[in-house]
């Protein structure tokens, strides 16, 4: 799934910017794994407080072969860094085509260990959030509404492009998001059915409600589509994939089939017209993290507050099964996850900030991060040369000259 959401964010950026938006997810792979099995998954699962894991599991401390649940507990550990490594890249979408490459690495680092960790232990490590009941089946809040309180606070800490709300910024290749986000439903097969940690039912109806809501959400949105502009289009229909996959995540192993139709259809309006309002506000949300896994994470959460069904799951029971209880149960997880990421990631911001700059210069964003970041470029365009930046960081008029596609640039 990382490596798709880097083709998915890589196809809807600048030519200039492709790489350095691929990178910043396919980096979390290395890292950010790294520092999961040293002291992540330690913080996160090992016994502790209601608050945050205690320190048994550190450098995977007494984490072997023996059974943890249905499986080695070696392999919960590394299923469960999967999940820490993608929602950090989830963040980057907000922040792409500005953002310093070290910058934001040392940030997703210790966003793992403050904020990831200790979200995913109130709610599956047996913190407060799992003593008050709350349902999240594969990651609707830890996951997807923790990834974009993070990314709306970077958003608005980094600050806009230079160019945002003055020129358009099409992506570039729009095939390259398609495949993206069919290799992401693919792939969250995996991370929804897998949550069962076994080939049990319900790893088979997580499966098929992984299949149907976002099939609902992808139906629903080419309608709006068309009637909102007469058109359907594939930089629409790739979003209301993973907006539909965003929404069943915390409820793909409570609820029935119908109820993952019905789940994904409503999850549809709320991000469709919430990504439709960010476009005209001053938020430079570059990928629409926030209205695709805030919004949609935040709608996934409290509906499975509504559809939760004991008689498909033989757990909690919601809304519709006589358990409206459930409903605050839920809401009270989403605001808990979005205060705590929200403070959190601004105090990790402006402490990086205080070490280094957080954002390129305008020159350097102005040339494209790929060449300023990484010494490469996406699509030469000829002989392969790359021009690039003195130890200065001061760009050569030379080097603006030839910009990669001549985008942002000259204009």
């Amino acid at each position: 799934m990382t490596p798709a959401l880097g083709f998915f964010y890589g196809g809807l950026v600048r030519a200039k910017n492709a790489l350095n938006t691929m990178m910043m997810s396919f980096v979390s792979l290395g890292p950010v794994a790294v520092l999961w099995a040293l002291a992540g998954y330690s913080l996160a699962f090992a016994p502790g407080s209601p608050l945050v894991g205690g320190l048994a599991f550190v450098g995977l401390r007494g984490v072997g072969l023996e059974a943890q649940g249905t499986i080695p507990h070696l392999l919960f550990m590394a299923f469960q860094g999967t999940f820490a490594i993608v929602t950090a890249a989830l963040i980057s979408g907000a922040i792409v085509e500005r953002m310093r490459f070290g910058a934001y690495l040392a940030f997703i680092l210790a966003w793992m260990v403050v904020v990831y960790a200790p979200v995913a232990h109130w709610v599956w490590g047996g913190g407060f959030l799992a003593t008050a009941g709350a349902l999240d089946f594969a990651g609707g809040a830890v996951v997807h509404v923790n990834a974009a309180s993070a990314a709306l606070v970077a958003a608005l800490v980094v600050g806009p492009r230079k160019d945002y709300a003055r020129h358009a910024m099409l992506p570039h290749n729009v095939p390259f998001t398609l495949l993206g986000a069919g290799l992401l439903w693919f792939g969250w097969f995996g991370f929804n059915a897998g949550s069962a940690l076994g080939a049990t039912p319900i790893a088979a109806l997580a499966f098929v409600n992984t299949m149907l809501a976002p099939a609902a959400t992808l139906a629903v949105w080419t309608l709006l589509d068309l009637m909102r502009g007469g058109r359907a289009t594939a930089v629409g229909a790739a979003p209301a994939i993973v907006v539909g996959l965003v929404v069943v995540t915390p409820a793909a192993g409570y609820i029935g089939p119908a109820s993952a139709l019905a789940l994904g259809a409503l999850g549809a309006f709320p991000s469709y017209f919430a990504l439709i309002y960010r476009a005209r506000t001053k938020l430079d949300d570059s990928l629409d993290v926030v209205a695709a896994h805030g919004v949609g994470g935040a709608t996934g959460a409290i509906l499975t507050g509504v559809f939760a069904d004991a008689a498909w799951s033989g757990g909690p029971s919601g809304m519709m099964s006589g358990n409206p209880g459930q409903v605050l149960t839920q809401l009270y997880g989403v605001v808990a996850v979005l205060a705590y990421s929200g403070v959190a990631t601004f105090v990790i911001l402006k402490a990086i900030g205080l070490l280094m700059p957080l954002r390129a210069a305008g020159r350097v964003e102005g040339v494209g991060l790929d060449v300023t970041d990484h010494g490469e470029e996406a699509y030469t365009g000829g002989d392969g040369a790359i021009l690039m930046p003195p130890r200065t960081g001061v760009l050569p008029q030379a080097a603006i000259d030839v910009a990669p596609l001549g985008e942002g640039v000259r204009s």
